[in-house]
């Protein structure tokens, strides 16, 4: 897990306003979310792992512990029951709302990059940071 502690950062975006539409993130939180580009850094913490998002715009951090379920609060303030999973250098982490809509957002870690592959039904977003 050579990945742990290190930063990436946000350097592209593809379908990232559709997807944030199909979760029901209005045009204002859309407008912001998609000036900024956050870092991105997942530390560890004792038998936990710490998942840290942050901007100028928000900082959000979730702390688990791979394959048990915890409640997190989204960017956008919904409620969601979630679990994440590690498979070598893949993190796996599905989120599910009051709804029953389940977002699944897989990050691959790699000495010099991140891929997000974020996805909610038929709707795909992929994001691509690079190590700061």
């Amino acid at each position: 897990m050579e990945f742990v502690g290190k930063k990436y950062k946000l350097v592209s975006s593809e379908n990232f306003d559709e997807f944030m539409k199909a979760i029901g993130a209005g045009m204002i939180l859309r407008k912001a979310a998609n000036t900024v580009t956050p870092i991105v850094e997942l530390r560890k913490d004792g038998d936990y792992f710490v998942l840290i998002s942050s901007s100028t715009f928000k900082t959000v951090e979730i702390k688990f512990k791979p394959g048990e379920e915890f409640e997190e609060e989204r960017f956008d303030g919904v409620k969601m029951k979630s679990v994440c999973t590690f498979e070598g250098n893949t993190l796996k982490h599905v989120q599910k709302d009051a709804e029953g809509n389940v977002v699944t957002n897989v990050r691959e870690f790699g000495p010099d990059e991140m891929k997000t592959v974020m996805t909610l039904k038929d709707i795909v977003c992929t994001r691509m940071y690079k190590a700061c």
